[in-house]
């Protein structure tokens, strides 16, 4: 009888033990269903408000931008062959570039990359609302609690923030980078990086700008 007694008491224990845990799952991946099917429909409204009902004139927009920067060059030939004189006119082509880089104070008045977008995204405001950030390590070694200075510290804040970068650098994610609404990552005057690591993910934000960053060789399970 005794015998019988304990098991059947360890097995009471045990099957109440799990029987909190497995609420206390469920629990948790309710709330986190529900934190990101929030930010999926706040990112859904957004897009319905920049939506244009007529795509080809968003593209047909661009192309005529494009165009009328090529028209003012001589050749693209020329433009990467030499560096340009002060009395030059401006040699950039890519419209979004010409609306910034032709003004020789541009490192001054860096959120103005934020009015000089083109086609579908042209109304991303990014981080122009916020502060700057200066990002000044290229670590990524605490996802949990990423360092003050790092890229991850930076994109998770809820804050909009307009990011930069100190140094030339280059970082290895070790895991995908889950950035959140309301942020730029302005990588010019200096030649940054993400490589050999985890991508950066952007998935139900919206007010996004990414700018002069080079993202390749992305390998995933990398860092495992």
């Amino acid at each position: 009888m005794e015998f019988f007694l304990k098991p059947r008491s360890s097995c009471i224990l045990f099957c109440l033990s799990a029987f909190f845990l497995a609420a206390s799952v469920h629990a948790h991946i309710a709330e986190f269903d529900e934190h990101w099917q929030r930010r999926a429909e706040e990112a859904r409204a957004k897009a319905h408000e920049s939506y244009n009902p007529d795509p080809q004139s968003a593209a047909n927009e661009f192309n005529v931008a494009v165009h009328k920067a090529m028209d003012r060059n001589s050749t693209r030939r020329e433009l990467v062959s030499r560096k340009r004189r002060n009395d030059e006119p401006c040699m950039a082509t890519n419209p979004i570039d010409r609306c910034w880089r032709c003004r020789s104070d541009w490192a001054n008045h860096r959120k103005r990359l934020a009015f000089c977008g083109k086609g579908f995204g042209r109304n991303a405001l990014g981080g122009v609302r916020g502060r700057f950030y200066v990002v000044t390590d290229a670590s990524d070694d605490d996802l949990v609690n990423p360092r003050p200075g790092t890229l991850r510290h930076a994109v998770i804040q809820e804050e909009p923030l307009w990011i930069v970068f100190s140094r030339d650098m280059i970082i290895r994610l070790n895991e995908e980078l889950i950035m959140n609404s309301y942020k730029t990552i302005d990588a010019r005057g200096a030649n940054v990086h993400i490589a050999y690591g985890a991508q950066i993910t952007i998935q139900f934000v919206h007010n996004v700008i990414i700018h002069n960053l080079h993202i390749h060789d992305i390998s995933p399970g990398a860092a495992e």
